[in-house]
Order: structure tokens, then sequence, then C-alpha cells
């Protein structure tokens, strides 16, 4: 009788820890659809809602995506210090809270440029401008990412790749999100304040 169990008890393990990845992946995937429906649904104001310290609403939000792409950089970087990737250097005792700051710092940046994104201009589906349409896509899927990376750093037990993999994909995404935005605006504009 013992032995029907063994292979349930073999499973259970692997359900376990995949489990809490697909509620993750699901969270951030709604979250990320989410904002997509809306700013398509929603009819854009075409309305400046900040500017801060720049002359224009345009150059703040290329400088806060720019912030938001180097805390972001230096996340990846103190991740494989920290996670022992980089054989060369010893990660410092800070360096965890360093890591974790440029985390909130990269989505308090962009939260203003996201928000005026969507409420300001909406989501483009216009796929005969590829640049813009690429950019509302990345953009969503960088917050869906970003969720599912902060839930997938709060669970124990999942699979080893899941963090470099969500890691990776929210890297991406922001990254994708500058070329086609803040980077196409200094590189047609130059550099402006």
């Amino acid at each position: 009788m013992t032995t029907t169990n063994a292979p349930h008890a073999a499973i259970a393990p692997r359900w376990n820890s995949w489990a809490p990845l697909g509620a993750a992946v699901l969270i951030g995937a709604g979250l990320a659809v989410g904002l997509g429906a809306y700013g398509r649904v929603h009819d854009p104001t075409g309305e400046t809602v900040m500017t801060l310290f720049f002359e224009q609403q345009i150059t703040m939000k290329a400088w806060l995506a720019t912030g938001a792409v180097l805390s972001v950089v230096f996340q990846v970087g103190s991740a494989l210090v920290l996670y022992g990737k980089v054989d060369r250097f010893t990660a410092p005792s800070w360096l965890g809270d360093a890591h974790r700051i440029s985390g909130t710092v990269a989505l308090v940046l962009s939260l203003p440029v996201a928000y005026h994104c969507l409420w300001a201009i909406g989501f483009s589906a216009d796929l005969g401008v590829t640049r813009v349409y690429v950019h509302s896509i990345a953009g969503c899927l960088f917050y869906g990412a970003f969720a599912t990376k902060v839930i997938v750093v709060r669970s124990h037990g999942l699979p080893a790749l899941a963090l470099p993999i969500v890691g990776a994909l929210v890297f991406t995404s922001l990254v994708a999100v500058w070329l086609t935005s803040a980077f196409w605006y200094f590189d047609t504009q130059g550099l402006q304040w």
C-alpha cells in the first residue's frame, strides 16, 4: 500500500514549487494585460501632466526613463555579485540594500512616465508605427514582469531559474521601453533638459 503513494510523494515537491510561480506569472500577466486594456480603451487627454524641473514633459520622460534603466543596469550587476556569478568581486555588506533600493528607484522613476503614457497618450496598437507599438507592449510587459519579480523574490521553494528568468524579462522589457522612447528622443532631438 505504501508503494502506491510513492509516485505521488515524488511529484508533490515539483508541483508545490511550480504552483506559486504560476500564480506569480498569472498576476503579472493580468497586470500587463490590464494596463494595456486600460491604455487602449481610455480616451487619451493629450494634456501635459507634469514636467517637474524640466522644460517639456517629453524631456522629463526621457531623463526619468534613462534613470530607471541605469538603476536596472545596477540591479543586474549587483545581482551577479550578490549571487556569486562574478568571481572577481566579493559582495560588500551594503550591496544587498543598494540592490533593493535601486529596484525601488527604477520603479519610482518609471511611474510618472507610465502615468503620462497611459493617461495622456494611451496604448498604441498601430502596427504601422512599429516603434510606438513595441514601446506600448514593452511598457505593459515591464510592469507585469516587475510585479512577477516582486512575488518571486518573496516566495520560497521556487525553481532555481525562476528569479533569473523573471529578472531578465524585467531588464529586457525596460531596455526595450527606453530604446523605443528615450533613446529615440535623444537620437532625434539631442540631449535636452
